[in-house]
């Protein structure tokens, strides 16, 4: 997964589940404030790279056979991190989307994807900091 694939999970986590860390951390409000305003274009990369991930992942199915298990926590690591990277960039995303299916379309998916934000940004988290020590370790 990588070291900076970690990082930036975690990043992506922190800010999918501000209120869940604020209730725990209330000394992370400043940082936060310092990276909030950047949420959509890093929801907007995320959404673009976690695709790339699963069209990557998908493409080298013979991985299976000798690495299952990096392939299948690469797979979930990818689309946490596409499906994260939509919620938090929605608004820049439909800056470039100009086609009203496509945007009915993001929307009904950020519907179903919505309540579960707490839950993946917490996920993602605790896969960005995994990520980190193994890349500190490996």
């Amino acid at each position: 997964m990588g070291l900076f694939y970690g990082v930036w999970l975690v990043l992506l986590g922190v800010l999918a589940a501000p209120s869940i860390i604020l209730s725990k951390r209330p000394d992370a409000a400043q940082a936060l404030a310092k990276i909030a305003p950047y949420q959509g274009w890093f929801g907007a990369v995320s959404t673009l790279w976690g695709l790339w991930g699963i069209i990557s992942l998908l493409l080298n199915m013979k991985m299976i056979q000798h690495a299952s298990i990096a392939w299948f926590t690469g797979l979930a690591v990818s689309a946490l991190t596409a499906a994260l990277g939509l919620l938090l960039g929605v608004g820049v995303l439909k800056t470039f989307i100009k086609d009203p299916t496509a945007q009915a379309k993001m929307d009904e998916t950020i519907a179903r994807l919505a309540p579960k934000q707490g839950l993946m940004g917490l996920v993602a988290i605790g896969l960005g900091i995994w990520g980190i020590l193994a890349g500190i370790i490996f």
